[in-house]
């Protein structure tokens, strides 16, 4: 059985886009945590959340489609800061903040949209394709 090629790339170029579009909101969500310390002494803060992808093969359309493979805490260590009056510090005053980087979430989120950009541009490129060959055809 064999499947349309422009269909099939299609289909490639949306499973990029979904899957690049959850691993922006992962990254929109750390950043907006980058501050978010734990409610008690001692507590655990925000744990960074990182997206894996895999590879998976569509049987009908015979093409490797990119799927969210799943999203994990991130196992880099909390930033400890001296802060006494806070309610999360510890019995020595140290305060666990979370082990988000804003400058490698601003990095992902560019490699991230960079990616997403190129999926729609391919989705877009298949359908001007598409409508070449419908006026191609009306007009002969």
């Amino acid at each position: 059985m064999s499947s349309d090629p422009l269909h099939v790339a299609s289909k490639i170029g949306a499973s990029g886009l979904q899957a690049q579009s959850l691993r922006l909101r992962v990254i929109a969500e750390n950043m907006a945590n980058a501050y978010s310390t734990g409610r008690t002494p001692g507590s655990n803060p925000y744990t960074r959340k990182v997206v894996s992808f895999e590879s998976q093969v569509d049987e009908v359309a015979r093409a490797n489609m990119v799927t969210v493979a799943g999203i994990e805490r991130a196992r880099a260590p909390y930033r400890m800061e001296h802060m006494p009056g806070h309610p999360a510090a510890d019995a020595q005053g140290f305060v666990r903040l979370p082990n988000v980087d804003l400058t490698v979430e601003a990095a992902d989120m560019r490699e991230a949209n960079r990616s997403y950009q190129a999926n729609l541009q391919m989705i877009k490129r298949v359908n001007e394709i598409e409508s070449m060959m419908l006026d191609m055809l009306r007009t002969s």
